[in-house]
């Protein structure tokens, strides 16, 4: 392997790390094996308690990270309905309960047609959007108000495998710059309810796939017991 040349590593990104620190891991176990500081990046943010899929560029494959950032990507998850949190997840508590003894399975199939195809989405103010040069979550964690733009994005498989509430697991096929956070709020208000993201795995980005993703450790162990060029 030559990380200078560029190599692209697939990781399944540990609950509670951010991606920053993933990157940070795996540049500090080449830096150390190498001896000279390698660039290091990942190709589409995950939220600290989303897991799954994250694609770690090195050297001169760093110039490929928009073009996997725009490839499609797969989620599964579940949805927690009856309650809404400020963050959309579970990071806070609820700040609001609404009833689901309305809500059946035909209910929920019929919500879920409602977000197929290309839809605008509101991301959540709890998000790494820069506004002003400062992340939004940044400024919402400061009591700030903070103001966001819908964007357009396109849901291309929307699939709910078990319900059985309050809760619901899915599969989601979606584009680039789509927060599940928000889908799941969205679907919750789309019931006369509520609903937050309970948990969250990137399946897939593209072609690549979790099934061929190494842990954070095993990553480094295979750093540090490969011989390799810079």
């Amino acid at each position: 392997m030559n990380f200078a040349e560029g190599e692209v590593l697939l990781i399944n990104k540990p609950l509670t790390w951010t991606s920053f620190d993933v990157v940070n891991k795996l540049r500090y176990a080449i830096t150390k094996k190498l001896g000279n500081r390698i660039k290091v990046g990942h190709a589409g943010t995950l939220d600290p308690l989303a897991t799954g899929l994250l694609i770690i560029c090195t050297g001169k494959m760093t110039k490929r990270i928009d073009e996997f950032t725009g490839m499609d990507k797969e989620y599964t998850g579940t949805f927690f309905m009856g309650a809404t949190t400020p963050t959309y997840d579970s990071e806070m508590e609820p700040d609001a309960t609404f009833p689901i003894e309305h809500i059946d399975e035909q209910l929920l199939k019929e919500a879920r047609l409602k977000f197929m195809g290309v839809i605008q989405q509101m991301p959540p103010i709890y998000s790494a959007i820069k506004i002003d040069g400062k992340t939004a979550y940044a400024q919402a964690r400061k009591g700030k108000e903070v103001e966001l733009k819908t964007r357009t994005i396109e849901i291309k498989e929307f699939e709910l495998t078990r319900m059985d509430l309050p809760e619901v697991d899915f599969r989601v096929v979606c584009s680039k710059g789509t927060y599940i956070r928000s889908l799941a709020f969205d679907f919750g208000k789309a019931l006369n309810s509520g609903a937050y993201l309970k948990s969250l795995c990137r399946t897939k980005i593209g072609e690549f796939d979790l099934k061929n993703a190494l842990t954070v450790e095993e990553c480094v162990s295979k750093i540090n017991a490969t011989n390799f060029t810079n």
